[in-house]
């Protein structure tokens, strides 16, 4: 352990506030990224490297070609091949000193609890509100924070939901934010209207930013705010988030 934190990890130690006592908690986390797709594929290389303990990573789909311009983990040549699988082999390469996990069933409301059950934190790297809605579920049985990371052609949002501190004891779900289904089926998504390559690369990075924040307890991290950025302006705004009367 000293050797990978003297080693692998020193240009984090030198960081002023971190230090060994933050890459311990970093080397001690469980942390599950649901989706290896656009948001998926930069906040995994980015937790991998910077030495999260345990990665779970769950995804049930196959790389296609019109991935290939967000998602980077994966080459033509993975074209057909499971991406959990493929992240996991990349990843370990990238990182031999963690433990990483690959789901390739689809999380539903059947088995999310057993998956999420294991880990400390999940990032939410989907795409479709139903599995943000089993995602949120399931981390409000199981008390678990989660980070929301969406995007939309040249924009992106990011939020920690679900976490309750010592100054806030009622988290922020995303029940309270989109009551139900119907109330989001009506915004478009990237399959229909396409997005920007690099928006999913920063908004992946800023989800797995906020992850090492809430681990460490360095910064002031999102916790029941919604940030979005706009890649057009690089305008960022970020908006206090509350719960429903009804929640």
């Amino acid at each position: 352990m000293q050797s990978n934190i003297s080693g692998r990890y020193f240009r984090q130690l030198t960081l002023k506030n971190f230090g060994a006592a933050a890459q311990e908690k970093l080397l001690s986390s469980k942390v599950l990224v649901i989706g290896a797709g656009g948001l998926g594929c930069p906040a995994l290389q980015y937790l991998a490297a910077a030495g999260i303990g345990t990665l779970g990573i769950a995804d049930f789909d196959k790389v296609s070609l019109t991935n290939l311009h967000r998602q980077i983990l994966y080459s033509a040549n993975d074209i057909g091949v499971l991406k959990a699988e493929k992240a996991k082999i990349y990843l370990q390469n990238l990182n031999p000193e963690i433990s990483l996990v690959s789901y390739t069933d689809k999380i539903t409301y059947d088995n999310a609890n057993q998956i999420i059950h294991e880990y400390d934190l999940v990032i939410d790297a989907t795409d479709n509100f139903d599995s943000r809605y089993i995602i949120n579920d399931a981390c409000i049985f199981l008390k678990k924070p989660f980070i929301l990371g969406a995007i939309h052609e040249y924009q992106g949002q990011v939020a920690i939901l679900n976490y309750a501190d010592k100054e806030v004891n009622k988290p922020v779900n995303y029940r309270d934010i989109f009551p139900s289904l119907s109330s989001g089926t009506e915004l478009p998504n990237c399959e229909a209207n396409g997005v920007l390559g690099v928006l999913c690369g920063i908004i992946g990075t800023m989800q797995a930013n906020e992850a090492i924040k809430l681990i460490t307890g360095i910064g002031a991290p999102l916790i029941n705010k919604l940030m979005t950025y706009d890649s057009l302006t690089n305008e960022t705004y970020i908006v206090e988030l509350s719960q429903t009367i009804n929640n």
